[in-house]
């Protein structure tokens, strides 16, 4: 796992949580903080219990955005399960599921599990691998409240989260041993939505920012045994080292395909 450099602090502004809040922090190696103003700019960004779930909330911005969760049961994570076109999506059509195919994919940037979450919906079994401590607790806690949501237990059923750096995980992997590998490294986006910026500008502020895109892809693509996936905005710089198969082109977005042998 990667390690925590960020100023960040463990509270809880459900009273009730405050135990759940104690425990996360001694497992974090972060403080905690019994009473805290979430307005205090001395602190990079705040784990905060609430109600509603574990957030992270920004405090250091000029103009503080409202906190990041893990919600798989409501808001635009149920509206793309409910409508998102199946699949005929395409993160569908990237990894290759099709009649009687749903590949075992292995997601080694998890960040908020949102596509892993759509290929768990669409019936494959997914694995998160995610390294940094505190994107980790934002989508266990996330995933925990998921299963209480009897409509989605089915598809939180197929999905793993490990605690994992996925280089060094990869490196001890057996070569060949997951379908699908797909790879979803933090680049700006050209989504111009409020939530996307807000998300981008938490995550670098307390994840800090991708370097090793390349390394990454070189790792993964002795574990892959059919087909490795990358996805990129539409207009973003391929990542070196390696020739892609074929692309799928979206309006903002694509995916970088590397193929192996076929699936099915």
């Amino acid at each position: 796992m990667r390690e925590i450099t960020a100023a960040v602090a463990v509270t809880a502004l459900d009273e009730t949580r405050q135990d759940e809040a104690q425990a996360l922090a001694d497992r974090l190696g972060l403080p905690f903080l019994p009473d805290v103003d979430s307005t205090d700019t001395g602190w990079t960004a705040l784990l905060q219990y609430t109600e509603q779930g574990l957030q992270l909330q920004q405090t250091a911005a000029k103009k503080r955005p409202g906190p990041v969760w893990v919600d798989f049961v409501s808001g635009a994570v149920a509206h793309r399960r409910k409508f998102g076109g199946g699949s005929g999506q395409m993160i569908a059509k990237a990894v290759g599921i099709k009649s009687g195919v749903r590949p075992r994919v292995l997601d080694v940037t998890a960040g908020l599990g949102r596509d892993g979450f759509v290929l768990a919906t669409l019936g494959c079994d997914v694995t998160l691998l995610e390294r940094s401590p505190i994107i980790h607790a934002l989508l266990e806690d996330g995933l925990k409240r998921a299963t209480e949501c009897l409509e989605i237990q089915d598809i939180i059923q197929r999905i793993r989260l490990l605690p994992a750096d996925s280089i060094e995980w990869l490196q001890n992997a057996e070569p060949e041993s997951y379908p699908v590998i797909y790879l979803d490294p933090m680049f700006p986006h050209s989504d111009k939505s409020a939530q996307v910026k807000k998300e981008m500008a938490l995550f670098q502020a307390v994840v800090g920012e991708d370097n090793d895109d390349a390394e990454l892809l070189e790792m993964a693509w002795p574990v892959a045994e059919n087909r490795l996936v990358v996805k990129r905005p539409r207009k973003a710089p391929c990542i070196e080292g390696m020739a892609f198969s074929h692309q799928l082109m979206g309006k903002s977005t694509r995916y970088d395909i590397y193929t192996r042998k076929k699936l099915g």
